[in-house]
């Protein structure tokens, strides 16, 4: 999300800004100002004489919502973000960049096309339709001029240990598919979770003004526990399904060495 600070210190006094001289410093029309005030957007101008001045808050908000219509958001939902903040413009600023915020805790990498076709070249025959598919689950992002950003390189890495094990990257693929989808279900229970015990009692209580950084604490800590609860999850359960497979395996390995004795 784009820095609001060259908006926010205007030089000289902030207050003396006609409109026309703001619509300048934010890149809009005065037009688009009077219609986002119009809409309770934007507050009102300071008036003195006949001639409407705006300032340092004016810009500020100004700057918010070119910023949220950037990441997605019309104006409706951010007039509603604007008044449950009780109008305060630095709530609502942090919340949505902590609701934007990615939850990846590593950096991604940046290859180029060369490199990255080697790693799929484990089937010549299937190379270009295995980049296709790592493309469309998301492992990988195209930056143009033949560059490629990998979002999780731990999940190259781990694509790479399995062809390690002789497991083509098609088949490491049909995994990350199936991986994907498990993982949606469980982002979704979190958000549900969030959604539900968080922000809609917050929004039915009028969206107090002084709970709003309760409300993105609660965000924020999200982020580490849905995390650490996936984790956990998954060492249990996977430490079950492989005493319980395992378990079938020898027992028909059991059986098979019984039957063979037998026909001896």
């Amino acid at each position: 999300m784009r820095s609001v600070t060259s908006l926010t210190e205007p030089p000289g006094d902030p207050q003396a800004m006609t409109i026309d001289e703001l619509a300048r410093r934010v890149g809009m029309t005065a037009r688009n100002i009077r219609a986002h005030q119009s809409r309770g957007l934007v507050p009102p101008p300071e008036v003195r004489g006949r001639t409407g001045y705006y300032g340092a808050e004016h810009l500020e908000r100004l700057a918010l919502i070119k910023d949220l219509q950037s990441e997605g958001f019309n104006l409706e939902a951010i007039r509603k973000l604007i008044e449950g903040a009780g109008g305060s413009t630095g709530e609502v600023l942090r919340f949505t960049r902590a609701l934007r915020e990615p939850f990846e805790d590593e950096a991604p990498e940046i290859v180029e096309a060369g490199p990255l076709a080697e790693r799929f070249a484990a089937d010549p025959d299937s190379a270009a339709e295995d980049l296709r598919r790592a493309l469309a689950v998301g492992l990988l992002r195209p930056l143009g001029q033949d560059r490629f950003e990998v979002r999780s390189p731990r999940l190259m890495r781990a694509g790479t240990e399995l062809r390690s094990l002789g497991i083509a990257p098609g088949r490491g693929l049909d995994v990350l598919e199936q991986l994907r989808g498990h993982a949606d279900g469980v982002a979704r229970v979190f958000v549900k979770l969030f959604v539900e015990d968080v922000w809609k009692p917050f929004e039915e209580a009028g969206s107090p003004e002084e709970r709003w950084p309760e409300v993105l604490d609660a965000l924020e800590r999200l982020r580490p526990l849905a995390t650490e609860a996936l984790v956990g999850a998954f060492q249990i359960v996977m430490t079950e399904r492989v005493e319980e497979r395992f378990g079938q395996e020898l027992e028909r390995i059991s059986v098979d060495q019984e039957r063979s004795e037998e026909v001896a």
